[in-house]
């Protein structure tokens, strides 16, 4: 790669995947430095941030890069929290990653880089940018091209993905062979600004739990639940039945009242699809390269790592998109909804 020393900010969470991405760029030959981002968390939560940024600071070291720390916590907590709260509050189940994609790490990260001299910003995303289209990663298992679909060329042309052409094995690999300090260190897991937290617990210090009905699908009322604020469509667990027998199998959420505050449950999971193909309309749609044409085939994404589903562009109405799947699914009003054509990212948006 001929780089001409291009200067390159790298967003080092402190995890294997950014590490490497790091280690890469300096071997190809950028002007590297590390950028730790601060979030916001809340106080009712442990925070291991400083932990983080230790790890994120010692790679740094050991790559001999320089390293900063920006602190973008009211962008998080109004753009990411805040927005993820309302939504829940609304009745619709929203993605805060992808939210925290456009707003933090592509936007006021990519933003103050540029604005100090950065050529490019780069993470340790699995996906790839290729003459600015948006591809998967190459590893199926971990490939976040779902996250990234708020993108636009204007950006993709300051974002790089060192590791986005590899497997996460090999990454692995690689942060054994630059002797990374976090080269042992394990994946993180949960919600951007969670981790592993029960999303119900939190969503209950912003949303006020309110008793309602649940309603079998005869309208028979079995039992209770705390809210349906705190519920999404296919979900086994968190209210109570109070009407049931020794024969009686899973229950599913099948419907949500939200004025009403009913909650609405099957065991028939049947009830949880539209039978034959349904038409779903997008709204805040972005599209990263071109338009998507109409009547042509695609695939589509109603949730990260979900099934690829066949389906077709039936109206492009402004930032409104008609889109028809070929077979019964279910998706929640909020959902991010993102459209591929073979494995090129073509944008998408949410499910009204």
């Amino acid at each position: 790669m001929v780089n001409n020393r291009k200067k390159v900010f790298i967003g080092m969470s402190g995890g294997v995947d950014s590490s490497v991405s790091a280690a890469l760029l300096k071997k190809q030959g950028y002007d590297v430095v590390g950028v730790f981002i601060r979030t916001w968390h809340p106080d009712f939560l442990k925070c291991n941030e400083e932990e983080e940024r230790r790890d994120a600071m010692r790679v740094a070291a050991h790559l001999n890069i320089p390293f900063l720390t920006f602190d973008f916590e009211d962008v998080y907590k109004k753009e990411v929290a805040d927005y993820m709260i309302s939504e829940y509050k609304a009745g619709r189940t929203p993605n805060p990653d992808v939210m925290c994609n456009k707003e933090v790490k592509f936007g006021a990260f990519l933003n103050k880089a540029v604005s100090m001299g950065a050529d490019y910003v780069a993470t340790g995303h699995y996906a790839q940018n290729r003459k600015n289209n948006l591809l998967k990663g190459k590893d199926p298992t971990k490939d976040q091209a779902y996250f990234l679909w708020t993108l636009k060329q204007s950006q993709l042309l300051k974002i790089l993905f060192p590791v986005g052409h590899l497997n996460k094995r090999d990454v692995r690999k690689l942060a054994k062979k630059f002797k990374l300090p976090v080269a042992e260190k394990k994946d993180s897991q949960g919600i951007c600004f969670l981790g592993a937290v029960d999303l119900k617990d939190f969503l209950k210090h912003y949303i006020k739990e309110k008793k309602g009905k649940v309603l079998n699908e005869k309208g028979e009322e079995i039992g209770f639940h705390n809210g349906v604020f705190f519920h999404t469509l296919g979900e086994r667990h968190g209210f109570v039945i109070t009407k049931k027998s020794p024969n009686d199998g899973a229950y599913y959420v099948i419907r949500k009242d939200i004025k009403k505050n009913i909650l609405y449950i099957s065991q028939n999971k049947n009830y949880l699809y539209t039978q034959g193909s349904i038409v779903y309309i997008l709204k805040d749609t972005n599209w990263i390269f071109s338009i998507p044409k109409i009547g042509k085939r695609y695939t589509a994404q109603i949730r990260y790592h979900g099934e690829f589903l066949n389906c077709e562009i039936k109206k492009i109405n402004k930032n409104l998109t008609e889109i028809e799947f070929e077979k019964e699914i279910l998706v929640a009003s909020g959902q991010s909804c993102v459209l591929y054509d073979k494995d090129i990212c073509l944008g998408g948006g949410v499910v009204i």
